[in-house]
């Protein structure tokens, strides 16, 4: 039996993000991920800063994500946000 490959998206989030933001930013992606099917969404997050609203972003995105089967990997992430993720417990939960 073939193995599907995996599905992969693209978006881009920039910032600055505010905490208002939240619910319209989770339900956009969730959008895009209803209509791609996606098992991999790939997420370009250099133009964003790295502070506490972002990172909060970031994780609500993922389950989001989840909850339709799919991860997001973080791409051109920055030292400062890897940290600042990684501090905040969730480098597992946010993957490069």
């Amino acid at each position: 039996m073939a193995t599907r490959a995996p599905q992969t998206i693209q978006f881009a989030i920039r910032g600055p993000i505010a905490g208002a933001d939240l619910p319209g930013l989770c339900e956009r992606v969730r959008a895009l991920l209803e209509r791609s099917g996606a098992d991999i969404a790939l997420c370009d997050v250099s133009g964003i800063d790295p502070d506490a609203v972002t990172v909060d972003a970031l994780a609500r995105l993922q389950l989001a994500a989840r909850g339709h089967g799919c991860l997001v990997r973080l791409q051109q992430a920055s030292p400062e946000l890897l940290e600042l993720v990684a501090f905040m417990g969730l480098r597992n939960v946010l993957p490069e």
